[in-house]
């Protein structure tokens, strides 16, 4: 993280919950979920991009702890929304207006997440770690994360891929359901 401070840091999670505790739970969802939502929109940089949307609220964090009413999350969500922009505005060449993105684009994915998490509690405790460990890691690691697991469980890969299809199908049933059921924004 940039020119983050530790003070500013501490500052930062006083706001997001008065509770030490439950304000970095608070801070590690809101950061994994923006890397995944930038990561989804082809973002190769969508950690450096986080990291500077962290830097950003809490340089005005002092401000945001005496004005801002409301979800702290939908505050990181438009900053995000600015870095994202200027993001495009770089990687584009200059003749070239960068894509419009959906004001609600981000509550829309946050709702996602929000659902698959959800059912990911819902799975029995063995399907929901065989997933998490399914899709570990990245290429080679992904692989040997794969076959490790396939000889943890006394089965063989194909017999591991069908395993994890199926949960990632109930998994999708799920997600789509709690989606219906969410309220529109």
């Amino acid at each position: 993280m940039g020119d983050l401070t530790q003070e500013r840091f501490d500052r930062l999670l006083a706001w997001l919950d008065a509770d030490r505790e439950a304000a970095a739970l608070k801070y590690e969802k809101i950061r994994l979920r923006m890397i995944r939502i930038l990561a989804s929109r082809g973002c190769c940089d969508a950690e450096t991009l986080v990291d500077e949307i962290i830097d950003r609220v809490a340089a005005k964090v002092d401000w945001l702890i005496l004005n801002y009413v409301g979800d702290p999350t939908l505050y990181f969500y438009g900053v995000a929304q600015n870095v994202y922009k200027e993001y495009l505005r770089k990687k584009l060449p200059p003749d070239l207006p960068p894509p419009e993105m959906e004001q609600t684009d981000f509550e829309e994915r946050e709702q996602q997440y929000d659902c698959l998490d959800a059912c990911m509690k819902d799975l029995p405790e063995d399907n929901n770690n065989l997933v998490i460990r399914y899709y570990e890691g990245e290429k080679q690691a992904k692989i040997y994360n794969r076959k490790r697991l396939a000889a943890e469980l006394g089965i063989t890969l194909d017999a591991l891929r069908i395993r994890a299809h199926r949960i990632r199908r109930e998994l999708r049933k799920c997600v789509l359901l709690c989606l219906e059921e969410a309220p529109a924004h």
